[in-house]
């Protein structure tokens, strides 16, 4: 009887064992099974699993920064505040001169445009005119037009807001006591203004008015060069660029000597000399 149950005892220990087994194994294949499928997933059938290479240059989000638009740009969007020339319908050019006054160049230049009858644009820094207020004064006196070339010249792109703003309305305080009113006409020094800076000008009813001929002047170059690099570009509409001051050692001579020539020979071509407003037919206030 003992020997019986000790059997008995033995076969039910032997079967518990066995489903134990067998629920470990089952276990096991249904995890390993769940792991082949996932495998699946990831990578197709018969294909190896690999590694996506990374966008060489960058992510998207940091490559691609709205970058500002260059001056041409800012000319072609904003065309009735960023002016170059007149209208080339027009047998009209405009003589303007920058960086003026001081008491060497700009008197010569003036003497020569009174001896030829001719008004030039003069585009004046604010602090040269508190040095040679009586220059401004003839000028004024003696016809022709003054616009805003900032008041220390500096680079105005690089300048904050206020900075740039300042810029402009000490400059426009200062003609407004030679003339009565603000200048409507901005040349930033350089050429170069950012499109910020333009439309705070658009929003002062101001224009900008840059160049289409570069006498290169600034270079110190001879007054053949001069009358050349002039004559080779102008036509109707024309809005000419030379200097009536430098800074300093700038050498102004070749403009000085070149400038009567320059005159008589655009008149010879049938050219008028006129000053912006003239030219753009755009009032002075």
């Amino acid at each position: 009887m003992i020997k019986q149950s000790i059997k008995a005892g033995a076969l039910l220990l032997f079967i518990a064992v066995s489903v134990g087994i067998a629920g470990c194994a089952n276990h096991a294949n249904q995890h390993q099974m769940r792991q082949q499928g996932a495998a699946e997933k990831q990578t197709p059938i018969g294909q190896q699993q690999v590694t996506t290479p990374n966008l060489k240059g960058g992510q998207e989000q940091d490559v691609r920064i709205a970058q500002a638009l260059s001056l041409a740009d800012l000319r072609q969007k904003y065309r009735s505040t960023f002016l170059l020339e007149g209208p080339a319908s027009k047998r009209e050019v405009a003589l303007t001169f920058d960086d003026a006054p001081d008491a060497n160049f700009t008197p010569q230049v003036l003497d020569v445009l009174k001896q030829e009858g001719v008004k030039a644009t003069f585009f004046l820094v604010g602090n040269r005119i508190e040095a040679h207020p009586e220059i401004v004064r003839r000028m004024v006196q003696e016809g022709h037009v003054i616009g805003n070339h900032s008041y220390d010249h500096a680079n105005l792109p690089k300048l904050t807001d206020a900075e740039f703003r300042d810029q402009i309305v000490k400059t426009d305080r200062l003609i407004r006591e030679f003339t009565g009113n603000a200048p409507t006409y901005v040349r930033p020094p350089y050429g170069n203004v950012n499109e910020g800076q333009i439309q705070w000008l658009a929003s002062q009813h101001k224009k900008i008015v840059n160049w289409n001929v570069d006498s290169l002047d600034w270079k110190g170059l001879s007054a053949e060069q001069v009358e050349s690099n002039i004559l080779a570009q102008v036509r109707p509409g024309s809005i000419i660029l030379q200097h009536a001051a430098g800074g300093t050692g700038e050498d102004l001579s070749g403009t000085v000597n070149a400038l009567p020539h320059v005159i008589q020979k655009l008149r010879a071509e049938g050219l008028k000399l006129v000053t912006i407003s003239e030219l753009l037919d755009i009032p002075l206030k």
